[in-house]
């Protein structure tokens, strides 16, 4: 009997410190994770057919490698790598300096109505090979339903990569 009394004493000390930890939370959960982005191309070229609102590059791009990771706190993160054009004149490479990401949200208006929200990132550098780190914490709408993620032209407004697979 004491033994038993012993055991469940011991294992609750080992549960509550964790259901506490859990029930207090961090504050900060990731809300959105990617591990593919999709590359404008096709369709989406171009103004034709925006995403969003948002029109694509004027030429198709080609994308190795995309991450993103936003959190409930507003921090971004972006990992691009290999996003180029991939036909002339450019033959495989990255002619911009700087990439800048954008979230787009649907949320509420303080009228009750649905909105759209868009937040930019500063810009952050990027190689001729398309590599690029994009590390941002953003002032999200709350709610924020729905998140999006672009990497976009450095100022021009078009899209080359977006979360998708």
């Amino acid at each position: 009997m004491r033994r038993t009394l012993l055991i469940v004493l011991a294992l609750l000390l080992l549960v509550i410190p964790s259901i506490t930890a859990s029930s207090k939370g961090s504050g900060d959960e990731t809300v959105l994770k990617f591990t593919r982005m999709v590359a404008v191309d096709g369709p989406y070229v171009g103004p034709t057919n925006p995403i969003r609102g948002v029109p694509g590059g004027n030429a198709p791009w080609a994308i190795s490698e995309g991450k993103v990771t936003l959190s409930s706190s507003g921090k971004l993160q972006v990992k691009v790598r290999g996003l180029i054009l991939p036909g002339p004149p450019f033959n495989g490479t990255n002619p911009l300096p700087d990439f800048r990401a954008m979230v787009m949200c649907n949320c509420i208006d303080g009228s009750g109505n649905p909105s759209v929200v868009s937040i930019s990132t500063g810009l952050y550098p990027a190689t001729t090979t398309g590599n690029s780190d994009i590390e941002e914490t953003l002032s999200l709408p709350s709610p924020c339903i729905d998140p999006v993620v672009f990497v976009m032209h450095p100022a021009a407004g078009r899209w080359f990569a977006v979360t998708g697979f």
